[in-house]
């Protein structure tokens, strides 16, 4: 599912527009992503965690040449599914 298939399906689920579908998701990623970015972590309870990790600087090797190279420290999204996500799944 991409997403204007999610769109259209939250449009359909919610009884909305297809406009006013796409503005509510746009809402609920653009808040997600604010979150994340001042480190605060989203918990949404029986779907999952968004979240932040930070992986520290690390030395790599391009597949190329062979040369060794610096990897920047950097911050990452992380999401852990919750137990109703999980069992719905299975």
């Amino acid at each position: 599912m991409n997403k204007q298939e999610l769109i259209g399906s939250v449009a359909d689920a919610a009884g909305l527009s297809r406009v006013d579908a796409g503005k509510a998701v746009e809402a609920v990623f653009e808040s997600i992503t604010k979150a994340l970015k001042k480190g605060d972590e989203v918990r949404l309870v029986g779907f999952g965690t968004f979240a932040t990790a930070k992986r520290k600087a690390s030395t790599g090797r391009n597949p190329r040449t062979g040369e060794t190279m610096k990897i920047a420290a950097s911050v990452q999204p992380k999401f852990k599914a919750g137990k109703g996500l999980k069992d719905a799944v299975n």
